[in-house]
């Protein structure tokens, strides 16, 4: 996983686990309802695991939202001629 990606699995696992958490669901309810393996489920909450689009939008149906709940707010900063960066803005749109 390259840099990038690293930075939105460690964004986008939490707010999967505190929605499952608020939600009072457990992790095995949650990966049956995406079709996806418990221990997978587990490596997407702590952010060592970016799950592709496909089950990012089972996760979120799972929950009962929308997928661009769990993507709101990352954007992409680009720098000109230098590579961009991946981060997190609040609502305000600060970063």
């Amino acid at each position: 996983m390259d840099a990038s990606a690293r930075q939105v699995a460690a964004i986008v696992g939490p707010r999967i686990r505190k929605t499952r958490r608020r939600l009072d669901m457990s992790q095995e309810a949650l990966a049956d309802n995406a079709g996806i393996h418990r221990t997978q489920m587990t490596a997407i909450e702590w952010g060592e695991q970016l799950p592709r689009v496909d089950t990012l939008i089972k996760l979120a149906g799972g929950l009962g939202i929308s997928p661009c709940e769990l993507l709101d707010g990352i954007v992409w900063e680009g720098r000109g001629s230098r590579p961009g960066r991946m981060v997190e803005v609040d609502r305000d749109g600060d970063v």
